[in-house]
């Protein structure tokens, strides 16, 4: 069985047992959370598709880590020698998640 749900703006396709990394999420690590936005789930037979959404199916999980990505550069120049060099770094924040139960509405 899986299930294509939506978490922060971007649809993720898990089944149960899956660890996914998502966008920061304000729950503590031991944290279970619960996301009504189900798109689709599938059991292997039968498909069910929303129209956006799937009345009553929920996806549950449990965070299972904070943290941070890895480091990107971030580099700004205009050319024609305008002295104008900026270099930033950025560690987006994640949350990973272990997909616990699929529940069909």
């Amino acid at each position: 069985m899986y299930a294509v749900f939506e978490v922060g703006g971007r649809q993720y396709h898990a089944t149960e047992g899956d660890k996914l990394q998502v966008e920061r999420l304000p729950q503590a690590v031991g944290d279970k959370v619960e996301f009504d936005r189900v798109m689709l789930i599938s059991d292997g037979e039968a498909l069910s598709i929303g129209q956006p959404t799937l009345a009553g199916a929920r996806v549950v999980a449990e965070v299972v880590e904070q943290g941070k990505g890895d480091k990107i550069i971030v580099f700004d120049y205009r050319p024609g020698g305008k002295r104008h060099r900026v270099k930033n770094g950025h560690r987006q924040d994640y949350t990973w998640l272990k997909v616990e139960k699929i529940i069909a509405g």
